[in-house]
Parts: C-alpha cells; structure tokens; sequence
C-alpha cells in the first residue's frame, strides 16, 4: 500500500554556477523527512531501474529550458506521484538500493555527519534501553538491537515498532508517528518540533487475536504485559470496575499470564487511542475520541450540548477514506518541518445499501490513516489462510521478507478484483479534496 509521502512545497535556490535550481521538501506521514533535487531524485529512479527494470511507475522527464512556475508545480506534483507508488512495491522499499539513498537524504537535510551516538528506547514500562548505534541506523536496525538486548526471537521482531512517542508528566502519552524502518530515529528525533518527544517500543498490530503468536516467547510476553499495564493506567482500555480491581490484585501478586487472559476480555484490549479531536457527526462541531484496533473505529462522541453518544465503525464496511490538509505552508524557506496542523481524515462508510461520508478532525490524521492501512492488512493476512485461491506469501520476518499482516499492493488488488473484499485504502491529497480512493 501507499506510503504517506508528500511534496507540499518547492524552493528556488541558486547555485554555485549562479544558477538556480529547485529544492523540493518531501514530507512523510505529515513530517518533513528529507529535501532533495530533481537530479538527485532522476539519479536515484535509474539506479533503481537497474535492478527492478521497467515494472517502477513514470518518472518525470527531464527539462533542458528554463522550466516555469507551471512546470515547476507541475513537475513538484509528478513527483510526489512517483514516491508514493515506488513505495507500494514492498520488494523496492526493502531494497539496499532503496533505503541506502534515503538514509544519504535523511542526513544531509539536517547536516548530521555519520558517528556514534546512544538512543534511549523507552519501554511501556518507563525504563529505558540504551542502544549504542549510529547516526545513519535505520528504525529497522535500530529495533533488531533493542530486540537483541531484550531476548525477543528474531522471527517475532516485526510484530513490534518503533514510534516517536510524546510523554505528559501526568503520566498520558500521544503517539506521534510509527517510524518506518528505513526512517533514520536519530534524525526524526533531532527534527522533531513536538516537545518531550521520546522513541518508544510497542507492539505494532491491531488484532488481538495476534497475541498468542508472541506468548511462547517470554520477553514478548514481558513486552505485552508492560504495554497492558500502561494502556490501563492511561485509561486506553477501560475495564469494568471489578475488571479493574481484579487486574490491580493480578499486578500485585505479578500473575502476568493470569493479566493478560483477563486483559484480552477488556474493551478496548490492544487498541490505540489518538488525543481528543473533533469530527462532523453526527453534526458539525462533535469532540470525539477515538479508539482503533480489533477491525473497529470506536467512537466516544461529545455534541455541542454536551450530550455523549458512542459509535463503532466495523472497517469491513469503510470503503475508502482519504487525508486532507486544510491549509498551506507559508513559511516555505523556514525551519516549518510539520504538517500536522488543520488536517482531516474522511473515510466513507456503507451501511444498509446507504454511503455516507465521516471526517475527522486531527492532528494525528496520518498517523490514524496508517493504523487503518494496519487493520485492512492484518485483515488480507487472515484471509490468505482462510482462502486458498488468494496465493499471497506472508513469510517470516526479515530484511528481505514481508512483515506479518503486509502482502503487496499487487496481491490486494487481485483480491479485490475476485470480489473477496471490499475496496478499502489511504490516499494523501494536499489541497482540496477530490474522490479518488481506489
């Protein structure tokens, strides 16, 4: 599936020539991850034909006059095309060729010279692992060290991300963005403008029912009863009152098999929870706070007189939903490296033969948009072993294997063109909205 990669803005800069040449920011997931050239790019695109040939989308043609306005944002939009479907291949963005270019771009925007450096990841316990590392280290290899340290099996590391995490003193967290394994994290730290911002471990799916792949394991085990404990104490599950008085007496007496039975029967057990928002239903103006996992969108609805009313979307009735960036960066030579301000989410839900449109006010839109790509994933996994005219390999983990939950864009949409699902996926439009979906 698609990657959240998008160029809002491009930059006239001049060069040593006396020239000019365009510098175009590329943002992913709402963060400013890398600025680069055309020629950087062009030479990037040809070193990755070498070995994938003609099966990589267009590339936009050279221009050898002095380009105008309207090519130059022509050219900008060609090329936000072009990084967001190379990045549906899993086999490119699992490639040396891929993430070695990216790793070069990811340094040079902030000027970080490659060197040692110790990363902190913190655990849902509140302890920390300090991993000795490099500047230049993907999340991927910085996540197989954490997970060396800690005695999780190899074949179970995928099953786990790296997130930027940001920490309250009253103890509640807001997840910021999943790190993508071939994100630097010293440089995603380093470019961060959210404050005590912090890389944390978690686990990285959304079906329950995945735990009991991870329990032979004891430091999986360990792992899961850490971030249960955590999602109890910041009131993301919400046990009944004697659930909780029995999960407290479980803690005490360090039962963690004994927690995790009983976790598993509490609403909302492995879900993820974005910070309070608003939304347009069931009219404009609704605070909401929302809760994801297990194939629902849960949603805990505040009307304007201060009425509640909660409502579940189950995502095998989402058909599409897109996100939208309601303004515009007006500060295109400063240090702005978010666009995580004035952004929507708009899913389309069927329900009865009738098709409604919901938006979601958020900041954390993309970071919602990759959870619900998380769930329709985890949901073609399950299906490939349920149907066996659906031939997608899911092998184990690894650099050069697909992640558990994670067939190709490929597979799904031969799944889809057999009827066996209903149409569902993310698309980034910047600007105004169209329906494009899939």
């Amino acid at each position: 599936m698609k990657m959240h990669f998008c160029i809002p803005v491009s930059q006239q800069q001049p060069d040593t020539l006396g020239g000019r040449y365009v510098l175009y920011s590329v943002y992913l997931d709402g963060f400013l991850f890398c600025k680069v050239r055309y020629s950087q790019l062009h030479r990037w695109d040809e070193q990755l034909r070498r070995v994938f040939g003609n099966c990589l989308p267009p590339f936009p043609p050279k221009y050898y006059l002095a380009m105008t306005t309207t090519m130059v944002e022509e050219r900008r939009g060609q090329l936000e095309c072009y990084l967001q479907n190379v990045t549906a291949d899993p086999r490119v963005t699992r490639s040396d060729v891929f993430t070695e270019f990216l790793t070069l771009v990811q340094l040079q925007t902030l000027n970080i010279t490659t060197k040692n450096v110790v990363l902190a990841v913190f655990l849902p316990d509140g302890r920390s692992i300090n991993v000795g590392s490099l500047t230049s280290d993907t999340a991927e290899r910085v996540l197989e060290v954490v997970a060396h340290k800690l005695g999780l099996h190899p074949e179970l590391v995928g099953y786990f991300g790296l997130f930027l995490i940001q920490c309250f003193p009253e103890g509640k967290l807001s997840v910021v963005k999943k790190l993508a394994d071939f994100e630097l994290p010293y440089t995603s730290l380093q470019s961060s403008e959210v404050e005590n911002c912090k890389i944390g471990l978690r686990k990285w799916y959304l079906d329950p029912a995945m735990d009991s792949v991870l329990m032979d394991c004891r430091a999986a085990g360990d792992l899961l009863y850490m971030q249960a404990v955590q999602d109890v104490e910041i009131e993301w599950m919400k046990p009944t009152q004697a659930q909780r008085e029995e999960l407290k007496a479980l803690q005490k007496q360090e039962n963690q098999t004994k927690f995790l039975e009983l976790s598993q029967k509490v609403q909302h057990y492995g879900n993820i929870q974005l910070d309070p928002c608003t939304c347009n239903h069931p009219e404009p103006g609704c605070g909401v706070l929302l809760s994801f996992g297990n194939n629902e969108i849960s949603c805990h609805i505040t009307l304007p007189d201060g009425q509640t009313q909660d409502i579940v979307f189950q995502m095998s009735r989402v058909r599409c939903w897109q996100v939208t960036s309601l303004g515009t960066l007006l500060d295109t030579d400063g240090p702005q490296r978010t666009l995580n301000q004035n952004l929507e989410l708009r899913f389309q839900y069927s329900e009865d033969s009738h098709q409604q449109w919901f938006v979601i006010y958020s900041k954390q839109a993309f970071f919602l948009s990759s959870c619900l790509k998380k769930m329709v994933s985890e949901k073609m996994a399950k299906l490939t072993e349920e149907s066996p005219e659906m031939q997608i390999e899911v092998p184990d983990q690894g650099r050069s294997k697909k992640h558990p939950g994670q067939p190709s864009q490929k597979d799904y949409f031969n799944f889809l063109r057999k009827g066996k699902m209903k149409k569902s996926e993310g698309d980034y439009v910047w600007g105004t909205l169209t329906e494009e979906g899939l």
